[in-house]
Order: C-alpha cells, then sequence, then structure tokens
C-alpha cells in the first residue's frame, strides 16, 4: 500500500476534474456512488433551503473539481454565486458548462434527482439557466493568502458552501481549522456555512493517481465549527454502502451551521 505521505495534493498538483466528476458524481448506471455524492447532498440542501432561514445577495461556493449539482438547490435562493478555484484546470470544466460549450459535462441526472427529490419536476426545466445566470463570477483562489482572492475583494457572504474540500486540502487537523477560519471570514454576522465530507477517509484516486484525504469524525467537525464561532443547526450522517477500491471514506457527513453575530 502507498503510504500516505506520497500522495499527491489536490490544490498542489490538481488533477484531472473531468475524471472526477465521471468516477464520483456522473449519472451512468455503474456509478456506485450516487447515494452519497449525489442523494444524500441534494436531499439535505433541498429541505435546508426549503426551511427558508438560508438566503441572501451573495453564495461563495468553495467546492472540489467543478460541481453544479448542489448549485442547482441553491440558485433560487441567492442573487449571486461566486465560486472560487484552486485549480485553472477546474475553472477550465466548469466554464465549459457555465458558457453551455460542445462536450461540457452533463448534470442532466442531477436535474431529474431535484426533480424527484422536491416533487416539482415540471418547474425544473429551468435550473441550468438560473445556475448560470446567478454564477457570473469563478474566481481563481490561493489558499495560502490572507485575501485568498488577492487582488480581488469579495463582498461578504450570507452563505458559504464547501463540498469536500477541507479534507483534501488539509494535512492535518489543524490546516482544516485554519482554512475553516479564513472560510468563516468571508461570511457576514449571522452568515451561514454548509459543509458536505467524508468521514475517516484517507485517500481517493483520480485516474492512475491516488490523492491525500484528511482523516477525521463527525464529533471533530462539530468541534471545530464550535470553536471558530458557529452554531450548529444541523448534521446530518450516512454510512457508507458503495463498493469500491477507489475511495476510503466510510460515511458522508452534512452540516449547516450560522456565525454568531
Amino acid at each position: 500500500m502507498m503510504a500516505s505521505s506520497t500522495y499527491k495534493r489536490y490544490h498542489i498538483h490538481g488533477y484531472d476534474s473531468r475524471q472526477l466528476l465521471e468516477d464520483y458524481f456522473s449519472g451512468k448506471p455503474d456509478m456506485v456512488f450516487i447515494e452519497d455524492s449525489l442523494i444524500f447532498p441534494i436531499k439535505n440542501l433541498t429541505k435546508t433551503f426549503k426551511e427558508g432561514h438560508i438566503k441572501g445577495d451573495v453564495l461563495i461556493d468553495l467546492s472540489i473539481s467543478s460541481l453544479v449539482h448542489h448549485l442547482h438547490a441553491t440558485c433560487e435562493f441567492f442573487k449571486h454565486i461566486i465560486v472560487l478555484k484552486v485549480s485553472d484546470r477546474c475553472i477550465l470544466e466548469l466554464k465549459r458548462w457555465l458558457d453551455t460549450r460542445t462536450g461540457a459535462f452533463d448534470w442532466g441526472h442531477s436535474i431529474k434527482l431535484h426533480g424527484e427529490i422536491a416533487g416539482k419536476s415540471d418547474e425544473l426545466q429551468d435550473k441550468d439557466g438560473k445556475v448560470r445566470s446567478a454564477a457570473q463570477h469563478v474566481v481563481i483562489c490561493d489558499l495560502e493568502k490572507d485575501n485568498m482572492t488577492d487582488p480581488i475583494i469579495l463582498p461578504p457572504a450570507d452563505c458559504i458552501i464547501s463540498a469536500w474540500l477541507l479534507e483534501e486540502i488539509s494535512k492535518d487537523h489543524d490546516d482544516f481549522i485554519k482554512y475553516l477560519r479564513k472560510f468563516s471570514k468571508l461570511l457576514k454576522p449571522g452568515g451561514h456555512i454548509i459543509l458536505f465530507g467524508c468521514l475517516d477517509i484517507t485517500f481517493f484516486t483520480v485516474g492512475k493517481d491516488k490523492y491525500h484525504a484528511l482523516t477525521y469524525d463527525e464529533d471533530f467537525v462539530r468541534k471545530a465549527l464550535v470553536g471558530e464561532g458557529f452554531v450548529i443547526d444541523n448534521c446530518k450522517v450516512k454510512k457508507r454502502r458503495a463498493v469500491s477500491d477507489i475511495i476510503d471514506y466510510k460515511a458522508i457527513i452534512f452540516v449547516a451551521a450560522h456565525k454568531e453575530k
């Protein structure tokens, strides 16, 4: 088995974002992670936003690869979606979809799942268009800078979504808290943060390459959020049932929290 110290790092070495989408987020019949990577997030996001507490002018998305399916759940509730990426390759893949270019990744299965879960299939025809209209700003960021988007200064966000990013960029628990603190600084007082992550993971695979992932559990996430001044509103954990050796997580976590004023 490859030592974890030799695994590649997502934000340092980069990876084939299209391959990651195909392996972990596609609508292919043999995509074994559909319950965890698609249905679980969509169900929890739909329920959370339906409650009506999280909305506003600005949503900042800090997630892995070139994900779109989580944004389908948010586009009704925010005027502007600002997407931050650590890799030019991820930006290119996302912009291919945003600009409706030939060969863009097909998120039609996400639209279908949103319709089935929300029970409003007839109202979802323009979800793609609403996301494209709201997500006018896709910005490269440097996680190590005080202002990650320097020289651009972002407006304070009403909400931040971070899906599967913190475990990929953090080498240890202190790193996780450091980056969580950076994300928190992008929020307005009272703003919300939504996290998705893999629990008890050590690696994930894209193509022939293995990548580092930080091991943590639910208790750690809860303590990290509270330590950074958040009040946890909702936390759900789903145990893994998918059978595959390309990633070794044990469960998926969803957390919604708000920042104390």
